[in-house]
């Protein structure tokens, strides 16, 4: 069990992240994320960021979210209070983290994409590079949700955490949310990866800092291929 309240997070930061999350997600970029674990700690400034909503029947429908088809054990920290992480196992590979929006009970939530890492790189290029057969380059340690989760040391025990505002020294893990320099210029686009209509023009909800080398690239959902009777494949969509 994590503890439900997020007593000393920055006062702003919170009240930010009681908004929607398409509200949220550009005012978050240029923040620090720190996660400070038994092995040490990690910070990440944050450079690319998306929003997602809720169910059909809210005030913000999002055909992309997790949450879209309501509450399910996985999804539950999406429905809880703003200021928690969300973090999943996704395509089996690896996790994710979003950061909870808006009150108890109405769901949304900002995926963190990429981020720079500004302290504990050492830490970072270690976990990193446990499964891989070189050494990743420093501007690609958070890039890609996955890679971002993996450098912070996240996993699903990580769920439902609360976000800190000063660190915890006590052998713990804690995530530890700061405000940070906002970038000059943001970039936004369609959510990367989505598949139907979330991912399209109508869901302008990616938001990047322009000209960082640490954002991943924008790619659209690629229709999955199936094969046909006759031996082909054909696109689904």
């Amino acid at each position: 069990m994590h503890e439900s309240a997020t007593a000393d997070l920055d006062p702003q930061l919170l009240e930010l992240l009681q908004r929607p999350a398409p509200e949220a997600a550009p005012l978050l970029l240029g923040c620090l994320l720190t996660t400070i674990t038994p092995q040490g700690r990690v910070t990440v400034r944050l450079t690319e960021v998306e929003a997602y909503g809720g169910p059909a029947d809210t005030d913000l429908p999002d055909p992309g979210a997790h949450t879209y088809n309501g509450r399910t054990a996985r999804n539950a920290s999406m429905f809880g209070p703003a200021g928690h992480a969300y973090v999943y196992f996704t395509y089996g590979l690896h996790h994710a983290l979003n950061l909870v929006c808006r009150p108890q009970g109405i769901p949304g939530g900002c995926l963190l994409r990429s981020g720079e890492v500004v302290e504990g790189q050492e830490l970072a290029v270690a976990r990193r590079s446990a499964r891989r057969a070189t050494e990743p380059a420093a501007v690609s340690l958070a890039r890609g949700p996955g890679n971002l989760a993996q450098a912070l040391g996240l996993g699903l025990q990580d769920d439902g955490a609360p976000l800190r505002g000063r660190a915890h020294d006590d052998g713990g893990r804690h995530l530890v949310l700061a405000p940070g320099s906002p970038p000059q210029t943001i970039v936004t686009t369609p959510r990367t990866g989505v598949s139907g209509e979330g991912g399209t023009e109508r869901f302008p909800w990616r938001f990047a800092a322009q000209g960082d080398p640490t954002v991943s690239p924008y790619r659209r959902a690629t229709p999955k291929k199936r094969r046909t009777r006759g031996g082909g494949t054909s696109m689904a969509g």
